[in-house]
């Protein structure tokens, strides 16, 4: 089994872990762990995770607390992954400060999102704070994992978004307004909300605001000259512009 999990055709290793979570045995947990560290294929890796949480968790989170401090990024990251799936509520104190500061963004990423997954209620104001000092960092991928993590807190994030958004770095600032955007509204596309955090970061939330009054007006009077010159009665124009506003 050890070699089918090491095997070079990525369907091998797929099997063997399918083989090994059907089969939960705790002799292969060292075996599934070392593996989760090297494995270049995404579904195999999210295989072995599977394969980890069919284990007894009096068993398995113990040694995959260990691999939380393994110098390999990728064990890291895989073991937090893993801790998310198992939903064991004394994991939380595990997710630590360096964790969450990982300096590896996929490691961040998946900290991130275990973070939310295992925080108390109490305790997520407190997250928030410590995840809004995340914001502005990365691409976007990486930008969009921490704003989709703040949104999942809810209403927790709320002040440490507001108080984020005031920072002197356009930044930072632009990635709280896209956040807290996305947060009111998850329908709003992510780039749809940057475009328009950056947009009021830029302007300023008040000239924002009246350039936003500005552009209503404008729709409203198109709106009314276009019923009129097409010669609509007025009760049709004055309609027509009740219903732009």
């Amino acid at each position: 089994m050890a070699d089918a999990l090491s095997a070079e055709d990525s369907s091998v290793r797929l099997q063997a872990a399918l083989a090994v979570g059907s089969h939960p045995d705790p002799g292969f947990l060292d075996a599934l762990l070392e593996r989760c560290a090297v494995e270049p294929d995404f579904f195999v890796r999210d295989m072995l995770s599977w394969a980890l949480t069919r284990l007894p968790p009096e068993v398995a989170l113990p040694r995959i607390r260990q691999e939380l401090d393994s110098e390999r990024a990728q064990a890291r990251s895989q073991a937090l992954h893993t801790l998310s799936k198992i939903g064991d509520s004394g994991a939380w104190a595990w997710i630590t400060r360096d964790l969450v500061r990982d300096a590896d963004d996929e490691v961040a990423r998946t900290a991130w999102r275990t973070a939310v997954v295992l925080a108390p209620e109490a305790e997520k104001p407190d997250l928030a704070g410590e995840l809004v000092e995340q914001l502005g960092r990365g691409d976007r991928t990486v930008r969009l994992s921490l704003s989709r993590a703040l949104v999942d807190l809810g209403d927790a994030a709320a002040p440490a978004l507001a108080k984020a958004a005031a920072n002197p770095d356009p930044a930072v600032a632009a990635h709280a307004h896209a956040t807290e955007l996305l947060r009111r509204d998850p329908e709003t596309g992510f780039d749809a909300a940057v475009d328009e955090a950056r947009r009021v970061v830029a302007l300023g939330p008040e000239r924002a605001a009246a350039a936003d009054a500005s552009a209503s007006e404008a729709a409203e009077s198109s709106a009314a000259e276009a019923a009129v010159e097409s010669g609509a009665p007025m009760d049709v124009a004055k309609s027509t512009e009740s219903a732009v506003c």
